[in-house]
């Protein structure tokens, strides 16, 4: 019966077609259900796609940098930075090393005190920032080289930073795939009640069309062509309606560019959404041929 379910999609059969009720509300329940959830689905998608590559992003960023921060009395701090670089220029692995100047590390700390802090007063260490070459820097040698040479340098590899962000986004990836599943799974649900109830408020025309000869797999196929196109047109909808809601969103600042415009399909993944109404269409043939075989053994 699937085969030719299947060949029934592209086979236009008036006949057929009158077995189910060309309006009503399961009609609407169905393109609407359907229409909604690919619109969430496309959300959804786009959710778990931007996190990964944010992830990935930010994640690669960290990796390949570190710092130093020089902790030493104010008379000390310049010497002990001179040392520092001196050091880190003979070290593997290291691309390049400066100091900060003031003005850079004031406005990392303007956030919390304010654009006019000033560091005269408060006991802020001086930061070096290293760019690791392709290969990395071996953390624990270069940690005992510091405090043999330099003692008031504390070297940060960022790595208590990388691994909490690659483990927060990996469950925001997994997240938004439940999601999806979710989202399958009340396609499914949605449509096997909206073709149980049409079959149910059929049940009399079903019985004539079995007086007259009319076979099983002859409704069954009508029914499930029915809704199997209903929730391609409605998926179809909401997909489109998703996509341009995905492209309609705000750019935002330079400060905010990485999780506003990252919220969005890049290269290949704008193919992901438009495959939600087929697997939308293929749920829902399923689910109608399952209903409409328990349903009509019900009315034998």
């Amino acid at each position: 019966m699937n085969l030719d379910a299947l060949q029934s999609l592209t086979h236009s059969d008036r006949q057929a077609d009158r077995v189910v009720p060309p309006s009503g509300f399961t009609a609407r329940l169905t393109v609407f259900a359907a229409g909604a959830m690919a619109f969430l689905a496309v959300f959804a998608l786009a959710l778990s796609m931007a996190t990964g590559r944010l992830a990935s992003q930010w994640s690669a960023e960290l990796a390949r940098t570190a710092t130093v921060r020089i902790v030493a009395p104010l008379d000390q701090r310049a010497a002990q930075t001179e040392a520092a670089l001196a050091l880190l220029k003979t070290t593997a692995g290291v691309e390049s090393a400066r100091a900060l100047s003031d003005e850079e590390q004031s406005a990392l700390l303007a956030p919390w005190f304010g654009p006019d802090v000033s560091l005269d007063g408060l006991p802020v260490p001086r930061l070096i920032e290293i760019v690791e070459t392709a290969d990395g820097i071996d953390a624990a040698g270069l940690r005992l080289r510091l405090s043999a040479e330099v003692p008031g340098a504390v070297l940060d590899d960022h790595s208590r930073w990388r691994e909490p962000l690659v483990r927060a986004a990996s469950r925001l990836r997994l997240l938004g795939w439940i999601a999806t599943a979710l989202i399958v799974a009340t396609v499914a649900a949605m449509v096997t009640l909206a073709a149980q109830a049409a079959l149910a408020a059929n049940a009399q025309v079903i019985a004539v069309l079995r007086l007259v000869g009319a076979t099983d797999r002859y409704i069954a196929q009508a029914f499930i062509r029915r809704f199997t196109l209903r929730a391609l047109a409605g998926s179809a909808a909401g997909v489109v309606a998703g996509v341009i809601a995905v492209l309609l969103m705000p750019s935002g600042g330079s400060e905010m560019s990485g999780f506003l415009t990252g919220l969005r399909f890049q290269g290949l993944g704008w193919v992901v959404p438009f495959l939600i109404p087929p697997l939308t269409a293929l749920v829902a043939f399923s689910a109608t041929g399952r209903a409409a075989r328990r349903t009509l053994e019900n009315l034998s």
